[in-house]
């Protein structure tokens, strides 16, 4: 006796060892021996041999059309398939063909529905028209998704993608046609979304690839103020005029003036350093528009040739310490002996005449170390400069920062013209420097100072154990060596110094100050700034370590000269840029290598850096 079974969905056969009415023990076509339960079984049989009745229901199964056996049952009763068979076929139907009916039914679960052993019932009509057209449908779909991949696999870009290519690459739906052939494609050509896409012409701009990337996480809205309108932004009108002549020392690029400085004689020798800030506060006040606005983006966002500005333009425009103008700035006094001791220090809010806005690429020329060595700093302002270059050496000595180490390191400027780089060097610590340093070193340490003694909170960096932090409580600041340190001296680009301003200007004037020591709303902001200001800078960073590797391209540079830092650790000379070398040898820090550089991906922003030879130092 044979039997034919199901079990765990699968359709067998088997010829019979044992019955044991509630159980059988059976033994497979190749020689395979089971215990299956009697219910499981759905004919039995003595011939055919075991294989050749699989054979012929299999093939019999294959010529029933499952439409045409549909259509033959009625749609509301369940059947038993035995008696399918026996309308289809017309008599009693053979073991065989039996089977065929039962695993004709089995495979068509779109028409009919399984409600017990051998029994059945047809899908409705609505439900059974559904089921097929979505079934045509990933029919389609799949007929589709491989030609996609034939035409990604000859990198060429489907015509359907054009549509779909910024989700593509920034928020994929994976679940899509084109995302499900663009991901096979990758495996394939084992390339990465980003390369493929390259590859088929989809990624003009690899520069607005990571921009465009950037700017969907943290600008989703666009990097305009929408409908925030600055308005007319009006400064109080009794304001003073301060009779100083005050001037600006900044890049070229920078068109968010926040500082300027004055130097005017006094009686014996001494004389009254002014520190000039912007103060946008004005005509911002708490829970505006642009103030809210500004609590949104934190920071303005700086990166090679584009910046994204903490506030709108015509706002800047207006609080900006533009030369030949009379501009709004809160000012702190320094009033200075002959030897260039704080004698007293006042801080008010008043117009300041800005004279000039010099620039680091002039000013350098006549303001340096040699201009300074011989007493004589051939400038228009060049007895202001000699002034504030004695006094700034006068304040970091007594920060103990007189042989700062920072004056050894290199600043990078980046400048895109027409899309090509040109990548410049500049000593830090040049007196342009450590003039500008000081003073904002001084000015924000002594703010921080005055808020903290009239228990006004305000927002201070620290510094302890080389770990920088940030808190609404003063605390020293090792790296710098002062008490305390406030930013203050820069509000139109960081709103910490836009919240710290505020405080200093209630404080000015006599009025409650806008956040209370235990104001939520300015730890909330303290803590976002916190989390911007390193997503910022680390993109920063990232599209000036693009620049560098298009700078290599555009020079056809294919070897270069670097410093070793440690270990297989790097510094390229004359770029800020780091890699790690796998095959250097075992050398000391500080040892001039020569490196080969190759296979620069500017989408990854990798490249392959291999050692060439030692240099002679």
């Amino acid at each position: 006796m044979n039997v034919f079974y199901e079990e765990e969905g699968t359709f067998k056969v088997g010829s019979v060892l044992a019955d044991n009415t509630t159980s059988l023990h059976v033994e497979a076509p190749h020689g395979k021996r089971a215990k299956i339960k009697a219910a499981s079984v759905l004919l039995r049989f003595d011939a055919p041999s075991l294989s050749e009745f699989m054979d012929v229901a299999q093939k019999t199964a294959e010529n029933l059309d499952p439409n045409f056996l549909w259509e033959c049952c009625e749609s509301e009763a369940e059947f038993a398939s035995d008696t399918l068979a026996a309308d289809y076929f017309g008599h009693a139907a053979t073991p065989e063909e039996a089977a065929a009916v039962l695993i004709r039914l089995h495979s068509a679960p779109m028409y009919f529905y399984k409600k017990g052993r051998g029994r059945y019932k047809a899908a409705p009509p609505k439900a059974l028209e559904a089921a097929l057209a979505s079934q045509e449908k990933k029919r389609r779909q799949a007929e589709q998704q491989a030609r996609y991949i034939e035409l990604l696999e000859k990198f060429t870009l489907p015509e359907e993608f054009k549509p779909a290519l910024f989700n593509l690459l920034y928020r994929p739906d994976k679940n899509t046609v084109e995302w499900k052939a663009l991901e096979t494609a990758c495996a394939s050509t084992k390339l990465s979304v980003s390369q493929l896409l390259e590859k088929c012409g989809a990624i003009p701009s690899t520069h607005d690839y990571h921009l465009n990337r950037f700017l969907l996480e943290h600008f989703p809205a666009g990097t305009g103020f929408g409908s925030v309108d600055a308005g007319e932004l009006i400064d109080p009108v009794d304001l003073p005029v301060s009779d100083v002549m005050a001037f600006s020392i900044d890049d070229v690029t920078t068109t968010e003036i926040d500082d300027a400085f004055s130097v005017t004689p006094l009686t014996l020798g001494s004389f009254r350093i002014g520190i000039h800030i912007a103060i946008p506060t004005l005509g911002i006040p708490p829970g505006s528009p642009l103030d809210a606005a500004a609590a949104q983006r934190l920071s303005t966002v700086y990166l090679p040739g584009y910046k994204i500005t903490m506030l709108p333009e015509a706002v800047i425009q207006h609080y900006t310490l533009c030369e030949q103008r009379v501009c709004p700035a809160l000012s702190m006094y320094l009033d200075v002996a002959d030897d260039f001791t704080i004698i007293s220090t006042n801080s008010r809010i008043e117009q300041v005449r800005v004279a000039a806005n010099l620039r680091h690429d002039t000013l350098e020329e006549h303001f340096n170390e040699s201009s300074l060595a011989s007493g004589n700093v051939d400038h228009p302002f060049g007895k202001e400069l000699f002034t504030l270059w004695k006094f700034a050496c006068k304040m970091e000595a007594t920060r103990g920062k007189a042989n700062d180490s920072n004056n050894e390191k290199i600043d990078y400027n980046f400048s895109v013209t027409n899309d090509r780089i040109a990548i410049g060097q500049r000593r830090r610590g040049s007196p342009m420097d450590k003039v500008v340093s000081e003073l904002m070193i001084y000015v924000n340490s002594e703010w921080g100072r005055e808020l903290a003694n009239h228990s006004i909170v305000g927002i201070y960096r620290s510094q302890g154990n080389g770990k920088v932090r940030m808190s609404t409580s003063p605390a020293p600041h090792q790296g710098l060596g002062v008490a305390q340190y406030a930013w203050i001296s820069s509000p139109m680009r960081r709103y910490v110094d836009f919240i710290n301003q505020r405080q200093l200007v209630a404080l000015l004037r006599g009025e409650p100050p806008p956040y209370a020591r235990d104001c939520e709303s300015l730890k909330t902001s303290m803590r976002d700034f916190e989390l911007a200001y390193d997503i910022y800078g680390d993109f920063q960073r990232s599209m000036e370590r693009y620049w560098c590797l298009r700078w290599l391209l555009q020079e056809n540079v294919v070897a270069m000269s670097g410093q070793v830092l440690k270990e297989n650790l790097v510094r390229f000379d004359r770029l800020p840029l780091v890699a790690r070398v796998s095959s250097l040898p075992e050398l000391p820090p500080e040892t001039n290598i020569e490196i080969e550089v190759s296979q620069i991906d500017l989408l990854e922003l990798t490249f392959h850096a291999k050692f060439l030879r030692k240099l002679q130092s």
